[in-house]
């Protein structure tokens, strides 16, 4: 109870919750915020390319076991497939929170289609840090309530001056 008013003392101010590689930088975009952008841009792309390398030599590995075209193509669509589903996983969640069941449930998915994963944070870190608008709706939204919660009411309603 606050002593002067009598009201309940509003709880701590919030914090914003920090995001990967950015910490809380988001906020006010500052502590090397746009160099931490471009780092996460380069370097979602670079690995993205070491990826896709990766998956070639994998692809040429078949073909000289020559297991076959079908396999092969088997193989190719599931990459292709699995990156897509992940890119746009990956892409809502910066978004909206992810259901934790459905994000253990897809583990597998995620993994095989981690191109589209990686491409995903290239494509969102070029306008903003991955996950910053969701996060700023979620903080300000906080501070929006400790703010109503901090100037309710002052003073004793039973003290007030009443209209004739």
């Amino acid at each position: 109870m606050s002593a002067e008013t009598g009201t309940p003392a509003p709880g701590p101010a919030p914090h914003p919750e920090p995001l990967r590689f950015f910490g809380t930088s988001w906020v006010n975009h500052d502590d090397g915020y746009t160099a931490r952008r471009i780092a996460v841009a380069a370097g979602s792309l670079v690995t993205a390319a070491a990826s896709c390398l990766v998956l070639r030599l994998a692809y040429q590995g078949l073909q000289i076991a020559a297991i076959g075209s079908f396999v092969t193509l088997l193989t190719t669509a599931m990459f292709a497939i699995c990156s897509a589903m992940a890119f746009r996983h990956t892409w809502e969640g910066f978004t909206r929170r992810q259901d934790p069941d459905r994000q253990a449930s897809l583990r597998g998915l995620l993994t095989i289609g981690f191109v589209g994963s990686l491409l995903a944070y290239f494509f969102r870190s070029l306008t903003e840090a991955p996950g910053e608008k969701l996060y700023r709706a979620e903080y300000e939204e906080a501070r929006r309530r400790h703010e109503k919660r901090a100037t309710r009411r002052t003073g004793n309603p039973s003290k007030k001056r009443r209209r004739a």
